[in-house]
């Protein structure tokens, strides 16, 4: 993967959310319109002097439903949110 153009600051962290599903178990493919947001990903980016964040670049983490903001970079989109709103890592 390319290094990012943009670092985060404090202890906010860039995630690289996981592509929302395509089909159900069973087999049915889902409407782009009933699809749900993802809430899991991969970290991309963390500051790069920070000794409090506990995520380190390529965790899976999940994250809350809303959390983050979204941004766009290069054609791809991306989350920046704090290391807070981070429940999980994988």
């Amino acid at each position: 993967m390319d290094a990012l153009k943009i670092k985060p600051l404090g202890e906010r962290v860039i995630i690289e959310p996981a592509q929302a599903e395509e089909k159900t178990p069973s087999g049915i493919i889902i409407p782009d319109t009933a699809k749900e947001k993802p809430q899991r990903g991969t970290v991309v980016a963390i500051p790069e002097k920070n000794d409090d964040i506990s995520v380190k670049v390529g965790d899976m983490v999940l994250y809350g439903k809303y959390a983050g903001t979204e941004i766009t970079l290069d054609d791809k989109e991306y989350l920046i949110m704090n290391q807070s709103d981070i429940l999980a890592v994988i």
